[in-house]
C-alpha cells in the first residue's frame, strides 16, 4: 500500500526526464506533452535558460526570507511592470496562494472604502484553487462538497450573462469582480470580449476592482505575455503562477491603481515565496518569453494541431466544439472520454479531461508543428475509434 495520501487518481506511468515537447516515462518510451504540467511547463522540459538560471542561482543563495532585500524578487518585479500595466507585484508559491491574496486585497480595499461585508462576484464554472478563500471562490460544487461551511462573501453569475452582471450592481457590498479570460478547469470556456468590457464599465462606474485569474492563461500560453493584452480589456489586479516558474513554485499577484497601496505591512506574508531561486528561474523564464516574442508560436502551433486534427477526422459530427484561446485548446467529442487519456497513454500522446467531457490541450510554445500535427493525428484517431454516446 502507498504511504501516500490517495487525493489523485494516478496514471500507471512514471517519467524519468523530459526534452522539450516530450517526456520519457522510466523504461525509455517517449510521450509527446500535450499538458505541460497542467500549463506550467509553457517553455517545455529542461530548456537550456531555466536549467542554467536554476544552477547559477541553485550554487550561490536558495532562501532568506522576505525580512531581508531579495535581489532576484526585485529583479522579477521590475521585469513584469515593465511588461504590462500594473505598478506593483506580490510573490507567493502558487496559484491558489495569489488568488487568496487577491482576495484579501479586494476585501481590505472594501473595508478601507468602509465596506464591512465586502463581496465578490465570481463566475459559474470558474476555478480559482483548492485553499478555503479560493474554493469557496470556484464554481464546481463537486470539489466544493464536505469542506464546508465555505466562506462567505461571493457573489455567483452565470459566464457571459452580461444581464446578470448588471443586476450584481444592486448590492452595495459589493467590491470586485473575479474572472478567468479562460475558464480552464471548467472546460476550455472563453469569457467574451462584451462580457468582459462590461465588468471593466461596471468596475469602473462603482470604484469596484476587476481581478483577472491568469494562473492558467498567463505567460505566454495564450498568445501574449498576459491574455489581458490580446484581449484588449486590463484588469486592476492579476495573478498568475503556473508556466511563470516552468515548474517552479512560484505565483505572483500585480495591482495597480487604487489596488497597489492596499495591502502594508503586516497584512499578508508568506515564508518561502519569491525567494531567490524561484525568482531567479521566473526572471529567466519572463526573458525567454520575451525576447523574440516566443509567445507568439501559441498560433501556429495552435492551427498546425487542429489542422491535423480535422483533416485525421472521420467524421465532423464526432466533434461538438473546439474553443479556447492560443494553447487553451478544448476539444468537446460526442464519445465519452473516460477512456480517452488512458487510450492516449497507450499510444504515446498526454492529455486531460477538464470540465466533465472536454479534451484540454495545454501544448508547450516550444512543440514543434510537425509534433503538433502528430498530435491533432492522434487525438482525432483516438476519437475516431471511439463509439458515439
Amino acid at each position: 500500500m502507498s504511504t501516500l495520501m490517495p487525493t489523485y487518481g494516478r496514471l500507471p506511468v512514471a517519467f524519468a526526464r523530459g526534452d522539450g515537447a516530450l517526456l520519457y516515462d522510466t523504461a525509455g518510451r517517449a510521450f509527446l506533452d500535450g499538458v505541460s504540467g497542467i500549463a506550467v511547463t509553457n517553455l517545455g522540459h529542461c530548456h537550456p535558460a531555466i536549467t542554467a538560471a536554476c544552477i547559477e542561482q541553485a550554487q550561490t543563495l536558495v532562501h532568506t526570507s522576505n525580512l531581508y532585500h531579495i535581489p532576484t524578487q526585485e529583479e522579477l518585479a521590475d521585469k513584469l511592470v515593465a511588461a504590462t500595466v500594473f505598478e506593483r507585484a506580490f510573490f507567493c508559491n502558487s496559484g491558489a496562494e495569489a488568488n487568496e491574496t487577491a482576495i484579501k486585497l479586494a476585501r481590505l480595499y472594501g473595508y478601507q472604502r468602509g465596506i464591512e461585508q465586502p463581496q465578490i462576484i465570481v463566475l459559474e464554472g470558474a476555478f480559482h484553487g483548492r485553499t478555503m478563500g479560493a474554493l469557496s471562490a470556484t464554481g464546481n460544487s463537486k470539489i466544493q462538497e464536505g469542506f464546508g461551511p465555505l466562506l462567505p462573501g461571493f457573489i455567483r453569475v452565470p459566464r457571459n450573462d452580461i444581464a446578470a452582471l448588471e443586476q450584481a450592481t444592486e448590492n452595495s457590498h459589493v467590491v470586485a469582480i473575479l474572472i478567468e479570460p479562460v475558464q480552464g478547469e471548467g472546460g476550455v470556456h472563453l469569457i467574451s470580449n462584451e462580457f468582459m468590457t462590461a465588468a471593466r464599465t461596471l468596475c469602473d462606474r462603482h470604484q469596484w476592482l476587476l481581478m483577472f485569474d491568469e494562473v492558467q492563461t498567463g505567460n505566454g500560453r495564450c498568445g501574449a505575455l498576459y491574455a489581458y493584452q490580446r484581449l484588449g480589456v486590463a484588469p486592476d489586479v492579476l495573478v498568475t503562477a503556473k508556466g511563470l516558474g516552468n515548474g517552479f513554485p512560484i505565483g505572483a499577484c500585480l495591482a495597480r491603481g487604487h489596488a497597489a497601496s492596499v495591502l502594508g505591512p503586516g497584512d499578508h506574508g508568506t515564508t518561502y515565496g519569491g525567494n531567490p531561486l524561484c525568482c531567479a528561474v521566473a526572471n529567466a523564464v519572463i526573458s525567454t518569453l520575451l525576447e523574440g516574442e516566443l509567445y507568439a508560436r501559441a498560433e501556429p502551433i495552435r492551427a498546425a494541431l487542429l489542422n491535423a486534427f480535422q483533416a485525421e477526422l472521420d467524421d465532423a459530427a464526432r466533434v461538438l466544439d473546439i474553443r479556447g484561446l492560443g494553447l487553451m485548446i478544448g476539444i468537446a467529442p460526442a464519445c465519452r472520454t473516460d477512456e480517452l487519456v488512458r487510450r492516449g497513454l497507450e499510444a504515446g500522446v498526454l492529455l486531460n479531461i477538464a470540465g466533465g467531457n472536454t479534451i484540454r490541450l495545454l501544448p508547450p510554445l516550444v512543440m514543434t508543428e510537425m509534433q503538433a500535427a502528430e498530435l491533432g493525428h492522434a487525438i482525432a484517431t483516438l476519437i475516431n475509434t471511439t463509439p458515439l454516446d
